[in-house]
């Protein structure tokens, strides 16, 4: 058993897909959860809450650094400290990289890797105050193999690991803990608009022979922001069925 109890926790991307269910399975576990996402934050806090659960629903564009102090500055009058940070909002878009254009390649630099920054830069503050703290990233299957159409997509989350493993490093001596977690193909509603033939690619490619359930990363980033994982930092941990091994 993990335990977060009494943990607060932001997550950013709380509003659907992969980081809903990951706000959910902290809230089961009793943590205090900042939903914050720029759409859908007020639903999944909603049903924590009706599930009886701690939840607070903040708009966040994790692009604007503005946006980052509010969202802290409220968590702590809200709850009075900061535990856990969970960086999980993020875009993705195939395209080759000579038809990729700049705007483009910016907004995914934008989202994936300078919202990570932005995240740490402003935490990590409130950590150094308290003693401790958590933060767990999120990057990609497509950080550490070469995956057909995702150049912009790859750069930003490979800069997410290096940039986490640097940072756990400096920190490490504070009592801080930094991870990443990389994804697989997670069976999330946008992988329904895949057509068939794509998806059974894609479960051909994973040893495992299936696809990952998003419950199954959400074990591993609460594992990862818990007590029982103090000794783990500057990690990065694949939950991918295996396909990174090959």
């Amino acid at each position: 058993m993990v335990n977060v109890k009494d943990k607060v926790v932001i997550i950013t991307g709380a509003g659907s897909g992969i980081g809903k269910v990951v706000a959910k399975q902290f809230a089961e576990k009793n943590a205090k959860v900042v939903c914050a996402d720029i759409k859908g934050s007020e639903e999944t806090a909603k049903e924590i809450s009706d599930a009886g659960g701690t939840a607070l629903a903040m708009h966040l564009d994790v692009s604007k650094l503005d946006d980052w102090y509010t969202v802290k500055d409220r968590t702590i009058k809200e709850f009075g400290e900061i535990n856990v940070l969970c960086n999980i909002a993020g875009i993705s878009e195939a395209v080759d990289i000579v038809d990729l254009v700049e705007e483009d390649f910016d907004r995914m630099i934008n989202i994936n890797l300078k919202g990570t920054f932005f995240g740490m830069k402003v935490v990590l503050p409130e950590y150094l105050k308290s003693g401790s703290g958590k933060i767990v990233n999120i990057a990609s299957l497509a950080a550490h193999v070469g995956l057909t159409g995702l150049p912009s997509y790859s750069a930003s989350k490979g800069g997410v690991i290096a940039m986490s493993r640097q940072v756990a490093v400096e920190y490490a001596p504070k009592n801080i803990q930094i991870n990443v977690v990389s994804p697989g193909i997670i069976e999330t509603p946008i992988l329904a608009n895949n057509p068939p033939e794509v998806t059974k690619a894609f479960t051909d490619a994973t040893p495992a022979g299936r696809l990952g359930k998003p419950a199954e990363l959400a074990s591993m980033v609460v594992y990862l922001s818990s007590e029982e994982s103090n000794f783990v930092t500057g990690q990065v941990i694949k939950v991918d069925g295996g396909w990174g091994s090959k």
